[in-house]
């Protein structure tokens, strides 16, 4: 079992990355490593200037990210941590995979839509492009499962039909089809000021988004303050129905509280927000809290984390390097 996900450098990490995506990777970290499986996670930065970012944002961010995952448990001694762009193979096989991808299979990946918006015709090549790179990352290792939310499992499809129709066409068994890990523990983080919106730090509201950097006081503040109805909680997850704030925090509560919704409502149901949210903003501090603290202890020495990423990239390369190989003999690139 080889587990491989990867996360851009986008700056700060919020709540709704560590909640839907690397919480979920420390657990799964010790399961595959428990069932003498490898783990490995990355520092999408290559992906990154597909749109806009200044050079030195992106460096100083892929570091912050980077020690933000340590922080939160990634271990490097379990798993291999590593940044993109120190692993060359990723974009030598992202265009030997460019020969295999179809244009019609791009043009249905709903992301670009989103992302490109009404701007199509002045986007980059590579936002367009992007899905075959992500292809590259997970093919280039023989991943057998990939963590990713329900908006990316239409990038994973891509991977599943590029590596199937590259195997067809020179008759070879050479990349495996990775599976979907899509947990039903990993909840979908909305905004604190409007849930029908994803916890974004585009957000123009700081209100609306929890850093991990946050301090404890923003924290518990942000937590008091956010959007919320005049009802008490009900006795059961059915009976939220269209309340989309209410049913917001409680996933967040039951999340950080490692519970389930059905729970959380059996200690507060029938109870107001004003005890509710309080419990909260202390639970979220005192999960937050830990992590933020080894975060910034861990930049003090940036240099040191940066030597992680050497270390986990020098893994990398070593496990890319075969099946480049193999990719380009196969395409008859040998000579």
């Amino acid at each position: 079992m080889r587990v491989v996900s990867g996360i851009k450098p986008t700056g700060n990490l919020h709540l709704g990355n560590y909640l839907g995506a690397v919480k979920q990777w420390v657990t799964l970290q010790d399961d595959v490593a428990a069932q003498g499986g490898e783990s490995m996670f990355f520092i999408a930065d290559l992906h990154a200037p597909t749109e806009w970012i200044a050079p030195a944002d992106l460096s100083s961010h892929t570091i912050e990210v980077a020690a933000t995952m340590i922080a939160a448990g990634i271990d490097p001694a379990k798993s291999i941590l590593f940044n993109q762009a120190r692993v060359p193979a990723h974009s030598e096989m992202a265009w030997l995979l460019n020969t295999v991808a179809r244009v019609g299979w791009l043009n249905r990946m709903t992301q670009f839509k989103d992302k490109a918006g009404k701007n199509r015709e002045g986007a980059s090549v590579g936002l367009y492009d992007y899905p075959v790179l992500m292809a590259a990352d997970v093919l280039l290792y023989n991943a057998t499962h990939v963590p990713v939310g329900e908006d990316q499992k239409q990038h994973l499809e891509l991977a599943r039909d590029i590596a199937t129709k590259f195997n067809g066409d020179y008759g070879v068994d050479l990349f495996t089809l990775p599976a979907p890990l899509i947990s039903k523990a990993a909840p979908r983080i909305m905004s604190l000021r409007d849930a029908s919106a994803k916890m974004s730090k585009s957000n123009p509201s700081e209100q609306s988004v929890v850093k991990l950097i946050d301090s404890d006081d923003t924290i518990a503040d942000k937590f008091r303050k956010a959007k919320t109805d005049p009802d008490l909680l009900p006795a059961t997850a059915d009976e939220l129905g269209d309340r989309a704030e209410a049913r917001n925090l409680l996933t967040i509560y039951a999340a950080l509280a490692d519970t389930d919704v059905a729970s959380v409502l059996g200690e507060y149901g029938g109870k107001g927000f004003g005890a509710f949210k309080p419990a909260l903003a202390d639970l979220a501090v005192a999960k937050l809290g830990p992590i933020r603290d080894e975060m910034v202890r861990l930049l003090d020495d940036r240099s040191a984390v940066t030597a992680v990423l050497q270390a986990g990239a020098e893994k990398a390369r070593a496990l890319a390097a075969p099946v480049l190989k193999q990719t380009q003999d196969a395409m008859g690139l040998q000579v």
